[in-house]
C-alpha cells in the first residue's frame, strides 16, 4: 500500500494539513496538487500547514501555499514547522539570555541587553534600561524602561520600589506623569504587564504566576 503523504484534519478554525516529512519535495507537490483538487474540500476554508521536520525555502512555501490557493475557495493562513533555520536559532539563544547588572543606573545612562535583565542597584530618574525580554530591578525604580524590545508582548517590568517616569512593553508606552491611583497606593514589590486591551496594567510581584504563569522554569520543589 502506497504511503499516504498528506493527512487532513478539520478543526473549528479551518483545515489542517499535515504533510510528509520524509518523502521528497517533489513527491510531496504532487500529492498536494491531487488532494486539493479531488473534489473533498470546498467552501470558504482557512488552511495551515505543518511540515513537520521538513526544512522548506521561502520559495518552496510560496509554491506549496500556490497550490493550495488555486483552489479559490482556500486560503493558507499559517506555515509551521518544528525545525527552524541556524539563525533563527542564535536569535532565539539571543532573546533567551539572561544578564545581571550590579550599581546604579545613573541619569543619561542607558543599559540594553537582548534578553532578560536582573539589576542589582537603583535606576534613577533619566536612567534607563532596554531589554528583549523581561526587566527585574532590585532597588528602586525611578528611571525608564523598556521590556519586551522587538515586539514581546508577555514581556514584564518588576521593582523592589517601583516609581518609574515611562514603562514600554512590546510596542506599548505608559507615561507616569498620571499614575494610576493603584501605583500611587503601593509603590514596593510592584511589576507592571500587557493586560486586556493592550493596556499596561501592575499588580503586586506575588501574583506574577499567575499572570504570566510560563516565566517560571524551575523544575523540582513543592
Amino acid at each position: 500500500m502506497k504511503k499516504q503523504l498528506i493527512h487532513i484534519k478539520g478543526t473549528k478554525d479551518g483545515l489542517v494539513l499535515r504533510l510528509d516529512d520524509q518523502c521528497s519535495f517533489t513527491e510531496l507537490v504532487e500529492e498536494l496538487g491531487k488532494k486539493v483538487t479531488d473534489g473533498h474540500l470546498d467552501g470558504k476554508i482557512d488552511v495551515q500547514l505543518h511540515l513537520g521536520k521538513r526544512y522548506c525555502t521561502q520559495e518552496q512555501k510560496d509554491q506549496l501555499t500556490e497550490i493550495v490557493e488555486e483552489q479559490q475557495k482556500l486560503c493558507v493562513k499559517k506555515i509551521q514547522s518544528d525545525v527552524i533555520t541556524l539563525e533563527e536559532s542564535h536569535k532565539l539563544l539571543e532573546t533567551s539570555r539572561f544578564e545581571t547588572y550590579v550599581g546604579i543606573v545613573r541619569s543619561g545612562q542607558t543599559i540594553r541587553v537582548t534578553g532578560d535583565i536582573l539589576v542589582l542597584g537603583d535606576v534613577n530618574p533619566n536612567g534607563r534600561i532596554e531589554a528583549g525580554g523581561n526587566v527585574h530591578i532590585a532597588g528602586k525604580l525611578k528611571g525608564i524602561v523598556h521590556a519586551g524590545m522587538g515586539g514581546n508582548e508577555q514581556a514584564i517590568v518588576s521593582a523592589s520600589h517601583f516609581e518609574p517616569t515611562h514603562i514600554l512593553i512590546g510596542n506599548y508606552v505608559e507615561v507616569m506623569t498620571n499614575e494610576s491611583q493603584y501605583i500611587l497606593d503601593n509603590t514596593d514589590q510592584i511589576f507592571a504587564y500587557l493586560g486586556e486591551n493592550n493596556i499596561i496594567a501592575y499588580d503586586r510581584i506575588q501574583e506574577i504566576r499567575n499572570v504570566r504563569p510560563n516565566l517560571s522554569t524551575f523544575k523540582g520543589g513543592s
